[in-house]
Formats: C-alpha cells, sequence, structure tokens
C-alpha cells in the first residue's frame, strides 16, 4: 500500500510544472524573498491592526513624562510631548504604506495608460508621450516632489500626488518597452489578421503579458514611495505634526539626537527595513518571472 502510494507521489513529482508552479516554487527556495514577505507581512499587520497593537494612541500626550527613556511602560521610549514612540512607529506604518500604495497606484494606471498608447499606436503619439517622459525623468523625483508640495502646500492627498507625478515615466516607459516587443509577435498578428479590436488586443493580450513587469516595479516604486514620503516629512512638507510619519518622526527628534539618540532610530529603522522588505520582495519576483534566473 505504501508502495503505491510512493509510486503515485514520484509520478506526480514527474509531471510537468505549469509557469505559475514553477515561479511559486522558484518564490519558496528565494530567501531574499521570504525574509521581505516576511516583514511586509509584519508591517501590514501593523498598519492594519494598530488601533489593537498600540498601547497609546497615536496623539496622546503627557507632557510631564516627556522625553522618557525606554521602559516596559514605553518600549521605545516618549517625544518631547510625552507622546509614545513605540505607538507612533506602529502608526506610522499606516501612514506610510497608504502614501506608497496610493502614489503608486495613480502612477500605474496613468504610466500604464500612456504606456500602451505610445507602445501600441507609435508615431507621433509615441513622440511626445516619451518627450514629455524625458523631461519629468531628466528632474530628481524627490525635487520634483518639493517642488509641488510647496506650490499646493502640505497634506496627505498634496503629497501622494506629487510622488506619483514623479513615478508615472518610470511606469510609462517599463510598459511601452514590454507593448513594443509584444507588438511583434506572432500572436498579436494573427488577432489583428482574425479582424481583433485593438482594445481587445490590449485588454486579451498585451496587459496580460506585462504583468510581470508592472508587478516588479510597483513592488519597488513603493519602497521609493515610501523614502520620498518620509524625505518630504523630514524637511517639513509632509504632514501635520500630530499624524504619526516615520519622515516626521526623524525631523521632530533631531533636535534631541545627541541626548536621546531613541527618538530617531526607532522610526529610522522602520523605514529602512520597510524600503529593504520591497526591494527584496521586488528582486525575489524578478528572478521567479525570469526563466535565466530560475535554471542557475
Amino acid at each position: 500500500m505504501f508502495k503505491k502510494r510512493n509510486e503515485v507521489i514520484e509520478n506526480l513529482s514527474r509531471l510537468p510544472k505549469t509557469p505559475f508552479q514553477e515561479v511559486l516554487m522558484s518564490l519558496k527556495e528565494n530567501k531574499r524573498f521570504l525574509v521581505g514577505f516576511g516583514f511586509l507581512v509584519l508591517v501590514i499587520i501593523m498598519a492594519l491592526f494598530a488601533d489593537f497593537i498600540a498601547p497609546f494612541g497615536m496623539k496622546e500626550q503627557n507632557l510631564s513624562n516627556a522625553l522618557a527613556k525606554p521602559s516596559l511602560d514605553h518600549l521605545f521610549g516618549t517625544d518631547h510631548l510625552g507622546r509614545d514612540v513605540f505607538s507612533r512607529v506602529v502608526y506610522g506604518a499606516r501612514t506610510s504604506l497608504t502614501i506608497g500604495l496610493s502614489a503608486v497606484s495613480i502612477s500605474l494606471v496613468i504610466g500604464g495608460l500612456l504606456g500602451v498608447l505610445a507602445g501600441y499606436y507609435k508615431g507621433l503619439l509615441d513622440v511626445v508621450i516619451m518627450r514629455v517622459s524625458d523631461v519629468l525623468l531628466s528632474i530628481p523625483s524627490i525635487l520634483l516632489a518639493i517642488a509641488i508640495v510647496a506650490s499646493f502646500g502640505a497634506g496627505m492627498f498634496n503629497m501622494i500626488v506629487a510622488i506619483a507625478i514623479g513615478n508615472i515615466p518610470i511606469f510609462a516607459r517599463i510598459i511601452r518597452s514590454n507593448v513594443l516587443a509584444l507588438s511583434e509577435k506572432q500572436f498579436i498578428e494573427a488577432s489583428h489578421a482574425l479582424g481583433s479590436s485593438n482594445l481587445r488586443i490590449i485588454v486579451s493580450h498585451i496587459i496580460p503579458n506585462t504583468l510581470s513587469a508592472i508587478i516588479v516595479q510597483s513592488s519597488l516604486g513603493i519602497a521609493s514611495a515610501i523614502l520620498s514620503a518620509a524625505g518630504l516629512g523630514f524637511i517639513g512638507l509632509g504632514l501635520e505634526s500630530s499624524v504619526a510619519e516615520w519622515g516626521l518622526m526623524l525631523s521632530s527628534g533631531r533636535a534631541y539626537i545627541r541626548t536621546h539618540t531613541y527618538l530617531t532610530i526607532y522610526p529610522g529603522l522602520a523605514i529602512m527595513f520597510s524600503i529593504l522588505a520591497f526591494n527584496m520582495l521586488g528582486d525575489g519576483i524578478r528572478d521567479a518571472l525570469d526563466p535565466k534566473m530560475r535554471e542557475r
């Protein structure tokens, strides 16, 4: 009985694997991906359940206990207003993820649409879109974000829009290059010959075949957006001081960096590990989706 079961298992293992199964196995064997995914899950849990994890409220103050060092009551200590640093780091995960996901979503939709139009229709439309993208790419994204926020004022919405605008040309160029390569494939030419409309070809063939590049760039883009948000918060162009945001916490803690280093260490570590997690996640997905990398 056991012999037959082992034979069945062995025969099943010899069956050819689907592309999805190969990608999944590659991800399971990729240590960088697993580490990044594990920390990302932790950050997401912090963001979703901050109200239950944080022992104190995000804006709760106790001036009589200001600048208290880390202890059992306050794991990461308190800031100059007596707010619990650990609680604000936890709530900061929600703020940073909201900004990162929102900015990348806007960039993906607009940049993806422009990239598909430029790569599929080519001609004058391609030239105009790519030249505008070149102009935007010539400006460092953080400087572009600073200019936009300084012009229209601080706030979460303006911050998200500012970061998104800087990422639009990146998505546009990546998706355009993929669409250009796909448009020369035989199955696209066959679809044209069968009378399929341009919209049907784009939706049914072009977009699904660009998902791998979109997923990788999105994960890396979220990391970049979190870093940009922290940079804007650090220079005072982010959210209001009462909102828990890691860059803003760094900015308020730098005045006490010599005497109370924990005020900058913990939010700095949160930024570092979050960005590292998204980068490791993106690298792992890229390696899993690339057949040449899977063969190594």
